[in-house]
């Protein structure tokens, strides 16, 4: 089992921020830093210093880590072209060493759009959109000598097809949700791992038996992931404090909430049903102590 930190920038978080949690993921031994995509705070709230880009960040960090792998959940497909986030993609993983993951989804949030001047079409389009850009994306990294798409969203005309990531034959793609048709397809085609997100593990078990068949008829096979708040105590009065800190109380908790014994039953249940990664949402990116009690309590014992 391996155990990511995730972030919210867009709830109010500096580089500055982002870069002491990353370094921190990194030497207390974590697999990964891994950050939402967000241009906005979602909910109310102090915006605080607002959010920061992930790419830009991710670029940044990759050059200030040295082994933790470094990616998104998730990247949305209305943000950005698909040629222009395939070379941003591709640089990040060479300005890192090859240890960047491609989150990628289709975008949910229209508020952030509307705020900033993105275009937010019908869910059906976004889908569609969604799709092209998974072919295009996954063409540029591939394609030996050039690369040309022709498809109802977007067309590419002898794209030179660089630069090339680092890793070979592409860096991993996440695609993750809980959706029972277009979602377990489009995993099953084009992801290397599937991510369901703040769900129970009943619901969970039902989403990865979808990408399962999917996979089964498709002849591919994907690693399976879960994300989850977490709110982490030595003791019961630790778990509160930390739960009012992002807004919560010990009742009001959903995830991976509680004394490390009880986050690591409840990290179990997900290994059980087949997850080999968990990905941590940390909230609270100043307290550092925070991480630090996970990486000794709990890390141990699911490596």
């Amino acid at each position: 089992m391996k155990l990511r930190i995730f972030t919210e920038p867009q709830q109010g978080a500096t580089y500055d921020d982002l870069l002491a949690v990353a370094q921190a993921t990194e030497r207390l031994g974590f697999d990964a830093f891994f950050r939402s995509d967000h241009y906005q705070r979602i909910g109310s709230g102090d915006p605080g210093p607002g959010s920061t880009d992930a790419w830009i960040t991710l670029a940044a960090l990759a050059r200030e880590t040295s082994r933790i792998r470094l990616g998104t959940l998730v990247s949305p497909a209305t943000f950005r072209l698909p040629g222009p986030l395939a070379i941003s993609v591709a640089q990040a993983d060479q300005m890192s060493g090859g240890r960047v993951e491609l989150g990628f989804g289709t975008g949910w949030y229209d508020g952030e759009h509307a705020a900033y001047g993105i275009p937010f079409p019908p869910v059906g389009e976004r889908f569609g959109r969604f799709e092209e850009q998974l072919e295009i994306i996954t063409g540029l990294w591939t394609a030996e000598k050039g690369y040309s798409f022709e498809g109802r969203y977007y067309r590419l005309a002898d794209s030179p097809a660089l630069p090339k990531p680092v890793q070979q034959p592409r860096p991993p793609i996440i695609i993750g949700g809980t959706g029972a048709k277009r979602t377990p397809r489009l995993a099953a085609t084009y992801a290397d791992e599937y991510n369901v997100p703040f769900s129970t593990p009943a619901d969970t078990a039902a989403a990865f038996q979808r990408v399962r068949e999917a996979c089964a008829e498709s002849g591919r096979t994907v690693r399976f992931s879960v994300a989850h708040t977490t709110v982490v105590g030595a003791d019961e009065s630790e778990v509160a404090r930390r739960a009012a800190a992002i807004g919560e109380t010990t009742d009001s908790l959903r995830g991976l909430a509680g004394t490390p014994d009880h986050v690591l039953a409840q990290i179990g249940e997900y290994a059980e049903l087949g997850a080999e990664t968990v990905y941590l949402q940390i909230l609270d990116l100043a307290d550092i102590e925070h991480l630090e009690l996970i990486a000794a309590e709990v890390l141990p014992h699911v490596q």
